[in-house]
């Protein structure tokens, strides 16, 4: 079968591995399409904390039908439409994952939005409502909303009954935000903390930060009292040092989010969360963005522009 192979760090190339076999306890997926994360341009640069062995299949994030099942698997059974976790190898035509991982797609999630929803809802929803504690009427500050976990927090943030003002760099993103329900929008070249407290009459009550860099501290000067800045990521390659002071100003919060570290200790949590947010979008209270298709063959230059911050939205690869 096809695959992205990663044989030398930092190249990626489509090559001919053998076909995964069905295990006890797992099931194939033939993956109709492979959502594209940040964490996989990482693992693919040799820049996360978790280095596999070369080569490797990069692609952690499936959705298709499942095609085979081990001899011991009951449910989800061969012909069911899934999306998957899958770590690695999810850039692929096939892949083998435990059966347990393999979580039944709603009639609402085509594909291309199944493969690119897990990692980004699940990371919103117990960032804003298990970690800051959002509450209804509170608002938000999203910062990098045009990109895919961006998107996501905006949704979830609405769901949850907050407003949201969305934080974009380019017309195409912040247009995106607002589709995806952003009450408002902000260019964050300007003056990030005046406009966010104009907007909310003072402060925000969280800031949701995947970006980190030089947008942290007008992030965290932009909150209210009691309010909560939430820590995701550092899609802008910097580590932020935020200063204290404007911690205990006003008695903020700063809240560490480490979503995929949660998931693996609690799997029935993670896997409650993960249904929830299905119901969610079954009900029509959530509408992921449908991303960008594209072949396998452009997993590179799609690993690239997510780390480079060029993407809007999100990107699946279909095989």
């Amino acid at each position: 079968m096809r695959a992205v192979r990663c044989a030398e760090l930092g190249t990626v190339a489509v090559a001919d591995v053998p076909e995964p076999e069905a295990g006890p306890g797992q099931v194939v997926i033939g993956v109709e399409a492979a959502g594209v994360n940040y964490v996989d341009g990482l693992f693919v640069r040799g820049r996360y904390q978790i280095k596999p062995p070369l080569p490797f299949v990069p692609g952690g994030e499936v959705a298709g039908t499942v095609v085979a099942a081990g001899p011991d698997v009951t449910s989800p059974a061969v012909g069911t439409r899934v999306l998957a976790m899958c770590g690695l190898g999810g850039f692929a035509e096939r892949v083998a994952v435990p059966a347990s991982a393999a979580v039944p797609l709603p009639e609402k999630l085509d594909a291309v939005r199944a493969a690119t929803f897990t990692q980004s809802y699940c990371t919103a929803l117990f960032a804003l409502r298990t970690r800051a504690r959002l509450a209804a009427g509170e608002r938000v500050l999203v910062l990098g909303a045009g990109g895919g976990t961006g998107l996501a927090a905006v949704q979830v943030a609405k769901a949850l009954g907050a407003r949201v003002l969305a934080a974009a760099s380019s017309e195409e993103k912040r247009a995106l935000a607002l589709a995806a329900g952003a009450d408002a929008v902000l260019d964050p070249a300007g003056d990030v903390k005046t406009a966010a407290r104009e907007w909310s009459g003072g402060g925000v009550d969280v800031v949701y930060d995947p970006v980190g860099g030089a947008l942290a501290e007008p992030g965290l000067r932009a909150l209210r009292e009691f309010g909560r800045y939430v820590v995701i990521g550092f899609a802008s390659g910097t580590i932020p040092s935020l200063p204290l002071n404007q911690v205990l100003l006003r008695n903020r919060s700063v809240v560490g989010v480490d979503w995929g570290a949660w998931a693996l200790s609690d799997g029935a949590g993670q896997l409650a969360l993960l249904e929830e947010l299905l119901g969610l979008v079954a009900d029509g209270a959530l509408a992921p963005v449908a991303p960008t298709a594209v072949p396998l063959e452009s997993a590179g230059r799609a690993m690239d522009d997510l780390l480079g911050r060029r993407t809007a939205g999100k990107v699946a690869l279909v095989p």
